[in-house]
């Protein structure tokens, strides 16, 4: 073991330019990605130049909380990590942690192991002379990625081997607005900086208002929104055994109307069109005179397959909607097998009598029989309401139609026929017996959502689930207008759903027109028509929400491979979505495989090189699963048609980044996934092949300048003072292509 006057001799030893170049190091590590690193410790070489085969990051994170308290718009972060010294060495680092982007820091103290610790701010024009001048020592340029942001930095020492060294951090801030949706970002970018995988990563944010919160949004992680009362709720994520890759961002807004809604835009440069997100949600807290009354019938499929668990199953959560009907609710329940069947030959009100002979109907049922799919539409589409109240039908079934009519077809032909006016029709598929093809038409031609389960999945809690988010509905019929100054298109979804108690509907699109303009919102409620009008403001914003322009793409290739699928392949929306995919990232087996075929046929015909690709060529074994997957999208039954089914509904209902991601595929020989070879840039997709990166944009050959330039060179850091938009960019690598304005810069070592 060394002593401490080892240590402090040691020390001694850095030259000012080693501890300049240590910083840098330790700044660079930022940056790897488009998207900020959370705080994290970085061991520096122990002499002044960097040895070979150091590694800079040996520490594990064994956990990472976040605990958020936001009221109004003052935000108090409180950070508690707990690293891990894996080797036999005593380690001397730096605890870094990023400044997120636009937060006015109030107050920042920092506890190592229970003492407060003095920590350093490096302002961003120290930062960025630092980064300059690490990059001119030939050292990996991805720090510019921060090239105008600054960072807290604190020595740790020692840090013993094999022990911890926990970190607890808090800060204030004020938080910024925008059309009235105020926002918190969260750095939680730990890829690069951890040993290995976080055990632990959760982040809460407790958030208080003195009006009530309408619209509370997060655009990049999958969370659990809880409200307390009209003016408190709890956001929380959560995950294990992971290495979080971008930041946790939240949107959240007050207002004291019944609907709230928030809107966030953006538009890429030299674009006349920008993107829209409309986040649509009612009050918490809603009166019975406020909730619509439904009418619902209940359609079940009992036939042979059905028997055992997956009867029992569905039984038990037909249960449970009966139980949870409202008050003024009408409804009816429907067997089929090889006929249907209704228990009341109409809808009836769902007093506690009638409950009560529902539940012994349900609790009678037994599986036989074959699958008459026709006579089960017919019986539950006679179910005649008022034409005011909205009408929902819960179909469930395993099996495709056997028996009377089983052209699919003239199936949803009778649906076009006879479900007129509010009726939704919701399909639950279950094992992978079905005709996805039947079931998805039936929910487009009604405007609902359709639901697969799988095996080994709970039948109850996903019916349940479903029927809980449609329970109580607040607003139906919803028409979005606006004023002739402003033009909205290329919206999805393109048909409006019903707005429910606990829900919302987020909205995003293009947009045509700036500055301030009226919107509209109309719907039905206890069958009057209902109006709210909002000012919103459409600026252009070029370098903030740049999400949305991904997740539009997604919406929309998802709208198109459903087009696909249920309608049949042609050239022009292969097309559309292979330029789509390619621009924006949007990476699943289906687009992964169209990109490819397409850029293959244009190297073919030497409309394309091969170093403008945005892909390098996969696999043989990899691109044939690719092939298969894109063929399984357009079988009509089978397990490949129930997974293209959902993954192509989870493209159609993406609302945050995490979404698109999960459909991810293995690409290439690398062993690395696709998605880790696309950055997101500007709201555009950046393509890794080989050792340089590539915009896809460069195909079009749309730019009336080609300026290249050597890594490291005067003209380089020159280009980075004159655009400083061009950080984003540098910061992938010493080899680069992209197009910035009219320009093609083109990078190279």
């Amino acid at each position: 073991m060394r002593t401490k006057k080892e240590y402090t001799m040691k020390k001694n030893h850095l030259t000012q330019n080693g501890c300049r170049l240590i910083l840098g190091l330790c700044l660079l590590l930022l940056s790897v990605s488009s998207v900020q690193a959370d705080g994290f410790i970085v061991v520096p070489p122990p002499h002044p130049r960097p040895q070979l085969h150091w590694n800079s990051f040996p520490l594990e994170v064994k956990y990472h909380k976040v605990e958020v308290d936001i009221h109004d718009m003052a935000a108090t972060t409180s950070i508690d990590q707990e690293f891990y010294n894996p080797t036999d060495q005593h380690l001397e680092g730096f605890y870094l942690f990023p400044i997120p982007a636009g937060a006015v820091i109030n107050k920042f103290s920092m506890f190592i192991n229970g003492k407060e610790t003095e920590a350093e701010l490096l302002d961003a024009k120290k930062a960025r002379s630092m980064y300059e001048d690490i990059v001119r020592r030939n050292i990996d340029p991805a720090l510019l990625e921060y090239y105008q942001q600054g960072l807290f930095k604190v020595r740790i020492f020692p840090i013993e081997p094999r022990s911890t060294k926990r970190v607890k951090i808090s800060y204030h801030q004020i938080l910024n607005s925008d059309n009235g949706t105020a926002e918190y970002v969260y750095p939680l970018n730990t890829e690069k900086f951890s040993a290995k995988e976080l055990q632990d990563v959760v982040v809460k944010v407790n958030i208080s208002s003195q009006s009530p919160l309408k619209n509370i949004y997060c655009p990049t992680h999958e969370v659990d929104i809880v409200h307390k009362s009209a003016g408190q709720a709890v956001v929380s994520y959560e995950a294990h055994h992971v290495k979080p890759d971008k930041d946790f961002s939240l949107f959240f807004k007050s207002d004291s109307g019944k609907i709230g809604l928030s809107a966030l835009t953006y538009r890429e440069a030299g674009d006349p069109k920008g993107f829209f997100l409309l986040d649509i949600a009612p009050n918490f807290e809603i009166k019975d005179q406020d909730i619509e009354d439904k009418d619902i019938t209940f359609v079940l499929d009992v036939s042979g397959s059905m028997a055992g668990d997956k009867l029992h199953q569905a039984m038990q959560a037909l249960l449970f909607c009966i139980n949870n009907l409202n008050k003024g609710d009408r409804f009816e329940v429907i067997r089929f097998s090889t006929e249907a069947e209704a228990l009341f030959s109409g809808l009836v009100e769902a007093n506690p009598e009638n409950r009560q002979r529902a539940i012994k109907f349900v609790e009678s049922l037994k599986a036989v029989g074959g699958t008459n799919i026709e006579d089960a539409l017919n019986l539950a589409l006679q179910q005649k309401g008022n034409g005011l109240r909205p009408q929902a039908v819960l179909f469930i079934t395993d099996g495709k139609p056997t028996i009377n009519e089983t052209d699919e077809n003239k199936l949803v032909d009778l649906v076009k026929k006879r479900a007129q006016g509010n009726v939704r029709i919701f399909t639950f598929g279950i094992g992978h017996e079905i005709n996805t093809h039947l079931l998805d038409r039936i929910t487009a031609q009604t405007h609902a959502s359709r639901s697969y389960i799988g095996p080994k999945e709970d039948i109850e809690v996903k019916i349940s689930n479903l029927y809980t988010k449609i329970q109580s509905p607040v607003l139906t019929g919803l028409k979005l207008t606006t004023d002739s100054s402003l033009r909205l298109s290329q919206v999805y979804p393109q048909d409006l759903p019903d707005l429910f108690k606990g829900a919302a509907i987020t909205i995003i699109g293009r947009f045509e027109g700036t500055g301030t303009r009226a919107l509209f919102l109309e719907g039905r409620l206890k069958g009057k028509n209902v109006h709210y009008e909002y000012q919103l403001d459409f600026s252009d914003r070029e370098r903030k929400n740049e999400f949305i322009a991904p997740l539009w793409a997604s919406r929309k290739v998802g709208w198109l491979l459903d087009q696909i699928r249920l309608n049949g392949e042609n050239k022009e929306l292969v097309d559309e979505v292979t330029e789509l995919a390619r621009k924006y990232g949007i990476i699943t087996p289906y687009t992964s495989y169209l990109i490819v075929e397409d850029e293959q046929r244009q190297v073919a015909t030497r409309r394309l090189q091969p170093n403008e690709l945005s892909f390098s060529l996969p696999a043989p074994v990899a691109r044939e699963a690719m092939k298969r997957s894109y063929a399984e999208m357009k079988d009509k039954e089978g397990s490949g048609s129930v997974t293209a089914s959902k993954s192509v509904q989870s493209l159609n209902d993406a609302r945050n980044l995490e979404q698109p991601q999960q459909l991810d595929i293995i690409a290439g020989d690398n062993g690395r996934k696709s998605t880790q070879q696309v950055r997101n840039i500007l709201g555009r997709a950046m393509y890794q092949n080989g050792n340089a990166w590539i915009d896809p944009a460069i195909q079009k050959k749309g730019y009336r300048k080609n300026v290249q330039i050597q890594y490291g060179s005067e003209e380089y850091f020159n280009l980075l003072k004159e655009k400083p938009l061009t950080a984003r960019f540098l910061a992938l690598g010493q080899n680069v292509k992209f197009i910035l304005e009219d320009t093609l810069y083109e990078v190279t070592e």
